[in-house]
């Protein structure tokens, strides 16, 4: 193994560094969105279903981001991209404060899941490629890039719920400006970072992917993505029609958040089986327990066993398929791996919000639309259970 260069000589500082990313594309650039939802919906007289396109829209953005991610970053390298992609996350929030028109907010949507999509797989092989540099601690570091996404739904749920108390109804606007902001200060040190030169693009090649060795995995991935997104999009409208306000909402929400800070030292024995979908079966099953407790009730406890639960398994589902991908493929192929892995979560989470806002417009219950997502998750982590290691 090539030895670790000088760039790696704190690998932990820089993965967290580059976490970043998913902070401004995930944490904020899409979950924030379930923080403003109820006020836009009222402030804009949405349907459910139109509430649910905006986040099948910002998917689908995404689904598009992880289909030429890998060109991307072929052309510009990791580094580059991940930069690039993140700014125009920042400049996607800034568009959703401007303007309650239909169209140019699900542009900016749009805008922000396809350069979430570019700046998670790029950022993702990036990760794994510094984390290399310490085997032995692989897994714990590439674990901590994914518990970026956490920061920005911990600190988002930390301002969103009160900027909209303190303002009033119709507020929903100044909400967005003070998430641009927020990320705007989060994407600085990513800009500054020093990575090293060979992180930022060198060998980094285009390479055949096959599905049919991977099929039931990427089945079961496309299931959480299905799945996660009606939880992460209208709990908090669950939380408030329970008689939730704003400290509910901002404590349910930061709960999800927290849990991201313990999941490298939770699951970092997990991550480290190298048995096929075994991980994956493990982590995404508590996952599914974590989003069907919610079936019970509106208990604040029982609310907040649920986000503690689904947090800390959420982040880690994402973890575990690139160690996946790090354990079945060569370490140039990754890129094209997450981008394969990032298309089949793509495509269930552009069809899920929509999916799920019909229902309950059908139904007229939020319940049973969350009994749905629930129900995808557990099918999900029964299936990963089937897939084996690929034969090289």
């Amino acid at each position: 193994m090539r030895a670790p260069s000088p760039s790696y000589a704190h690998p932990a500082r820089l993965i967290l560094i580059l976490s970043l990313a998913p902070t401004v594309g995930l944490g904020i650039g899409r979950f924030a969105y379930s923080l403003v939802l109820p006020d836009m919906r009222d402030s804009l007289a949405w349907s459910y279903s139109a509430a649910g396109f905006m986040n099948t829209i910002n998917a689908a953005g995404y689904l598009v981001g992880a289909l030429f991610a890998s060109r991307v970053i072929q052309r510009f390298g990791l580094a580059r991209s991940v930069r690039w992609s993140t700014l125009a996350c920042v400049l996607s929030l800034a568009l959703c404060a401007v303007s309650g028109n239909f169209v140019l907010l699900s542009f900016a949507r749009v805008l922000a899941g396809l350069a979430a999509a570019v700046g998670f797989v790029g950022g993702g092989a990036l990760a794994a490629t510094i984390a290399q540099s310490r085997p032995e601690r692989a897994n714990f570091l590439l674990s901590l890039f994914y518990a970026g996404p956490g920061i920005g739904i911990l600190s988002s749920g930390l301002v969103a719920p009160f900027v909209l108390q303190g303002f009033g109804a119709g507020s929903w606007w100044i909400v967005w400006w003070a998430m641009t902001l927020l990320a705007g200060l989060m994407t600085v040190p990513l800009l500054l970072a020093p990575f090293h030169a060979d992180s930022i693009g060198g060998g980094i090649v285009r390479t055949e992917f096959s599905i049919m060795p991977v099929l039931i995995y990427l089945t079961a991935y496309f299931l959480f993505g299905a799945g996660y997104i009606a939880y992460m999009t209208f709990m908090i409208a669950y939380v408030r029609d329970g008689g939730g306000g704003a400290a509910a909402q901002s404590a349910f929400w930061s709960l999800i958040g927290v849990s991201a800070f313990v999941t490298p030292w939770v699951w970092r024995r997990v991550l480290a089986l190298d048995r096929g979908g075994l991980a994956t079966t493990i982590i995404l099953g508590v996952n599914a327990l974590g989003a069907s407790l919610p079936i019970f009730g509106h208990s604040p406890i029982l609310l907040a066993i649920s986000a503690l639960v689904f947090g800390v398994a959420f982040f880690a589902v994402v973890g575990s398929t690139t160690a996946f991908v790090r354990y079945n493929y060569p370490p140039k192929a990754w890129p094209t791996a997450i981008a394969a892995m990032t298309i089949a979560f793509g495509i269930g989470q552009t069809l899920g919000p929509i999916v799920v806002g019909a229902i309950t417009d059908a139904v007229g219950s939020l319940s049973f639309a969350l009994n749905v997502s629930a129900a995808m998750l557990a099918l999900g982590a029964v299936l990963s259970a089937f897939q084996r290691k690929v034969k090289p």
